[in-house]
């Protein structure tokens, strides 16, 4: 795990100096790669390659980086798991190999196989390769975007960099807001790829590659696609205990690839279903005792600290746990616009560096159960989608009008006061939150629209009016086949939330303390065996990911798991109504802010009052999105510490 950056300026024209500002931009990610430094200047065509290292394989000098091999130069971030295996190939054809790196492995393979090679990769990578004697860059990006790969173009000028802070060290860095961009993050607190904050910036699309030759070309390819793995696969025929046998096999064969390293490897554990089957799968095959790690809070409602421990007990791994205060997470705001150096509004985001920190001090790598419910079928919302949306789409449209006018008068704070209360909302949390998306979802045109905006935090009617445009999230040609639409659904958030929320938050968080988070559910053959489960072997009746909790309660007690998910929460409410409050208050008369992100003055006065005085219903995480994207511009566009 490392940290890359680079440029080809092929308009050179000698007004700055090339190796400091490859340095500048490099050591601005040292915090993830805190081992080693390298880098690489060709002058005569104003190119350069810069190298963070943090070392997890063969950990000798031999493994720095940028690391040469005849005519290739290459910088990598990520993990190739399997990279002995695809080395035993190389030597069969001939290669010999001088380090124990996988990142030698993805040089030779090249060489052997072009583009193609990426189809033997299971892991999680970015890197930028270029050939010194055609002049070609070639960077690439893993099939599900686990590593984050930004890059950028105007007037002869490429860069690329595992963050955004790295751009902003280049002279000639344009940082004109992209307002798709800017619709994006107020809908959900996240900027998916293909977009990025900045207009000449980009995020390159999971599952891809870019080339740019001295033509100033550039053409990018998708190498693996999510809907073409929807699209091209059917439901399977095979029994249930076949189907689960074999999800058993890849789960533990994807678990014990994670574990390759020359350094100490953990895991988190909540306690819930993800982090559970990793954690039983992993203890179970590994010969020494598993790390694990959780976060507590001393506030019930918040706290699943204790689950976690009664499953580290039961599987007899090494717990350590950390019992967190308000005061606790009060002191990473500070930090989050310079480790989210794109807006960023999962409030989550502060348990998840606070764990990752927690962890660093015993080990280098830590295993994470992210995907897990966008691949077997774990968010209420998939739920609600199946059960509730082909009820909505039988009523005349005059009665589902009149039915969201209704709701709309509701207060979700005292549906959610009373919601034990009400047998169709008993069994849901947070339902303030999602009471308002649904009404807004009445009038949703099909499936994926009601999707889509019962998963947006601002209506589309208030969002013309705060910021003047609206910017789909998502759309696909696909039709939704028969027992296979939460597998549709978790396609859309493969995708979207999965790449553009969680693996940036987890990217991040552990990137900041030099900690190498992986992700085992993420493995390309997981999802694409997942693709073939019919709907009822994801949600059977009241459960979840069924076909997965069968596999875990082999190793866990039910008892110890059985509970309502509640996640990563924090009181983000109770902070922008005491010690926020000012900095909220402060964006309603800063008006550089609001031209550059083009948001209407009246409208944000009007919001920020509403839910300061509590007169009207107004989501906090909405209002979190807006002190967020506030706090990241005082620091990246006025360059103030914040």
């Amino acid at each position: 795990m490392c940290r890359i950056t680079g440029f080809w300026d092929l308009n050179y024209d000698h007004t700055y100096p090339l190796q400091d500002t490859l340095i500048s931009m490099r050591d601005s990610l040292q915090h993830g790669g805190p081992d080693s430094a390298g880098a690489y200047i060709n002058g005569d065509i104003g190119l350069g390659f810069g190298h963070r290292r943090l070392s997890i394989l063969d950990l000798s000098p031999a493994g720095q980086q940028p690391m040469f091999w005849e005519e290739w130069v290459i910088v990598f971030n990520g993990e190739i798991y399997n990279f002995m295996e695809i080395r035993k190939k190389l030597e069969l054809e001939g290669f010999q190999f001088e380090t124990g790196t996988d990142t030698e492995v993805i040089l030779k393979a090249f060489k052997a196989w072009g583009k193609k090679m990426v189809h033997e990769f299971r892991g999680f990578f970015a890197f930028a390769l270029f050939n010194q004697k055609t002049n070609q860059l070639t960077v690439c990006r893993d099939r599900v975007g686990v590593k984050p790969l930004f890059w950028y173009w105007k007037d002869g000028l490429f860069l690329f960099a595992s963050e955004l802070k790295a751009f902003h060290q280049h002279p000639k860095f344009d940082k004109t807001i992209d307002q798709k961009a800017v619709s994006l993050y107020l809908q959900q607190g996240y900027i998916p790829y293909p977009h990025c904050i900045f207009e000449y910036a980009h995020k390159l699309p999971a599952g891809a590659y870019l080339e740019l030759d001295t033509q100033q070309q550039i053409k990018i390819e998708k190498y693996w696609n999510v809907q073409e793995v929807y699209a091209n696969t059917s439901i399977s025929t095979a029994s249930e205990a076949e189907l689960e046998e074999e999800l058993e096999h890849l789960l533990t064969e994807s678990f014990e690839l994670r574990m390759v390293a020359d350094v100490p490897v953990g895991a988190f554990l909540s306690g819930g279903i993800d982090s559970s089957t990793v954690t039983a799968l992993l203890q179970k095959k590994q010969g020494r005792q598993l790390k694990t790690f959780t976060i507590g809070f001393h506030d019930k409602e918040y706290n699943e600290a204790q689950h976690a421990k009664a499953v580290a007990t039961h599987l007899g791994t090494e717990h350590h746990e950390l019992y967190c205060t308000e005061k606790d997470f009060e002191q990473v705001i500070p930090l989050l616009p310079e480790m989210y150096d794109e807006p960023f509004g999962d409030s989550s985001g502060i348990p998840t560096y606070l764990v990752s920190k927690m962890a660093r001090e015993q080990v280098t790598v830590s295993l994470s159960s992210d995907g897990g419910d966008e691949i077997f079928g774990g968010y209420t919302k998939y739920e609600i989608t199946q059960n509730f949306y082909p009820k909505i789409q039988r009523l005349p449209s005059l009665l589902r009008s009149t039915l969201k006018g209704v709701s709309a008068g509701v207060n979700p704070l005292w549906l959610e006061q009373n919601s034990s209360k009400i047998p169709i909302l008993k069994n849901y949390k947070n339902v303030s939150n999602k009471f308002p998306k649904l009404v807004n979802a009445l009038g949703a045109k099909d499936t994926l629209d009601f999707f889509n905006i019962s998963s947006t935090y601002i209506a589309q009617k208030d969002l013309i009016r705060l910021h003047g445009a609206y910017q789909n999230r998502y759309a696909t040609n696909l039709e939704i086949e028969a027992q296979r639409l939460i597998s549709y659904l978790g396609m859309v958030d493969i995708d979207t939330y999965l790449e553009g929320d969680i693996m940036t938050k987890v990217d991040r968080a552990t990137m900041a303390v030099a900690l190498e988070g992986r992700d085992p559910f993420l493995d390309h053959k997981i999802i694409e065996f997942a693709m073939q489960l019919p709907d009822n072997l994801k949600i059977k009746g009241k459960d979840t990911k069924y076909l997965l909790r069968k596999i875990l309660y082999k190793h866990v007690p039910q008892e110890l798991i059985e509970r309502p998910k509640q996640g990563f929460s924090i009181p983000i409410q109770k902070w922008l109504l005491s010690s926020l409050k000012e900095p909220l208050l402060s964006i309603k008369s800063d008006q550089a802010f609001l031209t550059t992100f083009q948001l209407n003055k009246n409208e944000i006065q009007r919001i920020i009052d509403n839910f300061i005085q509590q007169k009207t219903y107004i989501n906090p995480h909405f209002i979190w999105f807006l002190y967020t994207l506030h706090q990241w511009y005082l620091r990246w566009i006025k360059n103030e510490k914040v």
